[in-house]
């Protein structure tokens, strides 16, 4: 039960960051030039893809449920006397809108209900120059030929994500605004957004397969959600040590029991032995015991952790901001059938590997001992 309920925990946070993590900021897939996001930073617009989506929505269809350009750019934002560096994402709003279900508007409105003239600005962006909704701001940017260029904005609203630093550094602004500021035509990535995250596999393998590779880098999401990635390493290892401690507890606990059960029935040890029973079949009788012990508990124990963590997620995890947050959140007990499973072997060879001392300590018993003990 104890290694159900923090592994549902964590299984929890996994699957809450992961899809927090598509739905703010990467999709399940970009597209890029070759080498852009190695070498594309310093000078993106040597890199630019086509404004035109449709050769990914042609190869993926039905399992895309948006395909949105994007154009990275970036410069200095001012508001009165007050000017900050930002890395802005140039967006299509209404394509986007299925990408961005984890960003929050905590002040003021979406740009798809907005102007075209609008920007968004991240929490701890536009805490930093002192803005908020309805100020006019400028953006000021290099654009592609090197020049100097600027555009004046209306902040439409302010945004927060999982991830704090992004909420601090980044703006998302209408993509034709965007290319007015920059010069340019088309983007620098292409996101797609699958209908189901397990899909992202395939869509990757079949976009990589008809893209040709030297005009198109296909890139899924794990390979770009760095801070998930580490997160995920950093609890699968605590998830390894709560397995350890329980398990040595388990063994312990069960390998004591069973001793005590042997030191009771040592008469009947020598009993048995006596009438002709052998001691692989006393050995095979404790082991059974066991056994049955480990898979009797087990279901017992799977079926209580499941209702525990129904009850606890009903009523919720209060959990302040992590690092890296902003935010404090609610969190749950996810079980998976897989995780179900991985706590019903862990308490059956646990209980299995407890029984075989005390089995094999009962099948070495010497008879006259075991007999004069009965007395």
């Amino acid at each position: 039960m104890a290694f159900l309920l923090a592994s549902g925990f964590i299984n929890w946070i996994f699957q809450d960051m992961r899809e927090a993590t598509i739905h703010s900021q990467l999709g399940h897939v970009q597209v890029t030039r070759p080498g852009y996001l190695r070498e594309g930073l310093g000078d993106p617009y040597q890199y630019l893809l086509p404004a035109d989506t449709s050769p990914v929505t042609s190869i993926i269809g039905q399992q895309a449920r948006t395909v949105t350009p994007r154009l990275a750019f970036s410069g200095l934002l001012s508001k009165d006397e007050a000017t900050v560096s930002f890395v802005g994402e140039g967006i299509s709003p209404e394509q986007e809108q299925p990408i961005a279900r984890a960003i929050t508007i905590v002040a003021g409105k979406d740009l798809t209900e907005s102007p075209p003239d609008s920007v968004l600005l991240g929490e701890g962006l536009a805490a930093n120059l002192d803005a908020s909704p309805g100020d006019r701001v400028v953006l000021l940017a290099t654009t592609a030929s090197g020049g100097i260029n600027a555009v004046e904005l209306t902040v439409a609203g302010l945004f927060a994500t999982i991830t704090k630093a992004y909420d601090d550094t980044v703006l998302r602004a209408p993509i034709d605004v965007t290319r007015k500021l920059m010069r340019v035509e088309g983007a620098t990535s292409w996101v797609v957004l699958l209908n189901e995250t397990s899909d992202t596999d395939k869509a990757v393998a079949a976009l990589r397969a008809q893209l040709p590779p030297s005009g198109f880098e296909v890139i899924p999401w794990t390979d770009l959600a760095d801070f998930y990635n580490k997160t995920v390493e950093l609890f699968s290892r605590q998830v390894g040590v709560v397995q350890l401690l329980i398990a040595l507890i388990v063994i312990l606990s069960i390998s004591n029991t069973l001793s005590m059960t042997v030191v009771e029935r040592t008469g009947e040890i020598g009993t048995s032995m006596a009438l002709g029973v052998r001691r692989h079949e006393i050995l095979k009788l404790f082991v059974t015991e066991g056994i049955l012990l480990g898979i009797i508990s087990g279901v017992i124990g799977v079926m209580l952790g499941y209702l525990l963590a129904q009850v606890i997620s009903t009523i919720g995890i209060p959990m302040p901001p992590p690092p890296g947050m902003a935010r404090g959140y609610t969190g749950e007990i996810s079980i998976s059938a897989a995780l179900a499973f991985e706590a019903f072997m862990l308490a059956f060879f646990t209980t299995l590997l407890a029984s075989l001392f005390p089995a094999w300590k009962a099948s070495r018993m010497n008879i006259v001992d075991a007999l004069r003990h009965q007395r």
